[in-house]
């Protein structure tokens, strides 16, 4: 789903890179917050259409499994009252609502898988979202006291201290480097405990629903 695709490259941006890349940074960084907005809201949308998509084939299943047993118990009536053929009739009918109930089931699995991506993908967007909302200011201060630092080194080769001016750059690469390393660390972890929750709040549900299944088939 190219939506899922947009959600996931939104994801896993890392702010402090393209902030880093772009030639205007605070707008670069009002634009991906825009971005991730329209994004959330579309993935709002498709929950919610999804979400009305898998009540609607739950229906039909339960319609089709209630139309299976009442042609199962016609045959019943049929066969007391010695009317071969038409138990037979109403067998063959049983069977029949009987297949349409399995696809159905196969397709209520199906629409609940989505479902759960689309939820996830949801949470994971809201939480970029935060994160963007919250870094943004702190990514615009930096840049600009970045910025400002390499005007004063550029300050400092004006009036030809070059020793001065290559002893700060190193100073600052080095002092980048680490922060990087450090920002690329904890976006790793971030990402990997995100992804943990997620997997075991989705296995709930889906145990959760899977027993809600099995005790209305057994019921």
């Amino acid at each position: 789903m190219a939506l899922l695709e947009r959600v996931s490259t939104l994801v896993r941006a890392n702010l402090n890179d393209l902030v880093d890349k772009a030639e205007d940074p605070e707008k670069m960084i009002k634009q991906i917050i825009l971005d991730m907005q329209n994004q959330l809201l579309q993935v709002k949308t498709q929950v919610a259409i999804s979400i009305a998509d898998l009540h609607v084939l739950e229906k039909k299943q339960q319609d089709n499994q209630a139309s299976e047993q009442q042609w199962l118990r016609r045959a019943e009536l049929a066969v007391d009252k010695k009317d071969d053929p038409l138990a037979r009739a109403a067998v063959e009918r049983a069977m029949s609502y009987k297949g349409m109930t399995e696809s159905f089931h196969q397709q209520v699995e199906d629409q609940k898988v989505q479902v759960e991506n689309l939820k996830t993908a949801l949470l994971k967007l809201q939480q970029k979202l935060a994160e963007a909302q919250n870094k943004s200011d702190m990514l615009v201060a930096q840049h600009r006291r970045s910025r400002a630092m390499g005007k004063a080194t550029q300050a400092g080769i004006a009036i030809g201290d070059d020793s001065h001016a290559a002893a700060f750059d190193r100073m600052k690469s080095k002092v980048q480097h680490t922060e990087a390393a450090a920002q690329a660390k904890a976006d790793l972890v971030a990402d990997d405990v995100d992804d943990r929750f997620a997997a075991l709040e989705k296995e709930g549900e889906i145990d959760r629903l899977l027993a809600e299944i099995r005790a209305r088939r057994q019921a």
